[in-house]
């Protein structure tokens, strides 16, 4: 039988380190949290799907949630996610994540359920409207609803769970909200090529050089210094959203040195992520991710000195340098002083 633990390894490799360095109970919470937003995130991506049937199934979804009928029949109809992607496979156990958000704390499981309500609410209205993003705002109400909400949804988890954080809960929110905004631009630029095949491309109209040109153009060769200028900008939203998620670590304090490890291990993803693909025009045509060595070594340094406010700061500005030289020796001798 699938565990919890199986499927987020299977969903992500990745997120799956950092949650599984959390303490109980927040590791069990955030797990069933991450899955139950997989699940929508299959709901609103997923290829097998018409777009009415989407947000159909998204609302059903919500009901579910909320403990509303019909949760038997979404489950059998989730079951039936034929596509072969992570998100599918989570779907496809979607009974078991169910099962798991049952068992919960009760003040846990309100925060989860009604924040994942929200983000399926707003991929449901996204689904409707379409991919057009006019302006830089209209992305940042749609990254808003499938990844912002998650900053609210930890902050909340956080300050339940963990005396002493979440005292200034306005500032804090505000910078999770944007820690998410961080995550998901790092998140398109990466993902710009795969997006498009999907009829989707995240890129406001008012980034585009010349009025009236199509997002989709950008990934002609003719277009190449286009695309090149509008990259440059979303790295730069990247890097304004990033540093406000380095301001939201800082928040935690760093008695809580697992919980601050679960925020750091995906901020230097996003950083390092964002350094090898700014200015790299392979972004057009392929995925452009980290080799398996560099989040082994990020994940080992993040455990040595990540409780330093001041190393984190360091490390960010070396992570972002393109060319750095992640393994040599001088660099180790450097952060052990």
């Amino acid at each position: 039988m699938t565990t919890l633990h199986e499927l987020l390894v299977h969903a992500s490799r990745t997120f799956a380190v950092g949650i599984e360095i959390l303490p109980r109970p927040l590791r069990d919470e955030i797990t069933v949290a991450y899955l139950l937003l997989r699940v929508s995130d299959y709901l609103e991506d997923n290829q097998e799907i018409a777009g009415d049937e989407k947000v159909f199934l998204l609302e059903e979804w919500r009901r579910a949630l909320g403990g509303g009928p019909g949760r038997a029949a979404l489950i059998d109809r989730l079951g039936e996610a034929a596509e072969d992607t992570p998100d599918a496979a989570v779907a496809r156990h979607a009974a078991r994540v169910l099962e798991g958000l049952d068992r919960l704390a009760p003040k846990a499981s309100e925060i989860i359920v009604r924040r994942v309500r929200e983000s399926s609410a707003g991929m449901a209205r996204w689904t409707e409207r379409g991919s057009e993003f006019g302006s830089e705002e209209d992305l940042d109400d749609y990254m808003h609803e499938v990844a912002g909400r998650v900053g609210h949804l930890l902050t909340e988890l956080f300050a339940h769970r963990l005396p002493g954080v979440g005292g200034d809960r306005e500032r804090m929110m505000a910078l999770g909200r944007k820690f998410g905004l961080a995550l998901q631009t790092v998140n398109v630029i990466r993902g710009l090529h795969e997006d498009r095949h999907r009829g989707w491309v995240y890129v406001p109209a008012s980034f585009l050089p010349d009025d009236g040109m199509d997002p989709r153009e950008l990934f002609e060769p003719a277009n190449h210094a286009a695309a090149m200028t509008v990259l440059e900008r979303l790295a730069e939203k990247a890097d304004r959203h990033l540093a406000a998620a380095r301001s939201y670590l800082r928040m935690i304090p760093r008695r809580y040195h697992r919980v601050r490890l679960f925020c750091l291990l995906p901020l230097l993803f996003a950083v390092r992520t964002l350094a090898i693909s700014r200015t790299n025009p392979e972004v057009l045509d392929q995925e452009t991710k980290m080799s398996r060595r560099e989040v082994l070594a990020i994940t080992r340094r993040a455990k040595l000195f990540g409780f330093s406010n001041r190393w984190i700061a360091r490390y960010c500005r070396r992570l972002a340098a393109r060319g750095v030289r992640e393994y040599s020796p001088r660099l180790n001798r450097e952060e052990a002083s």
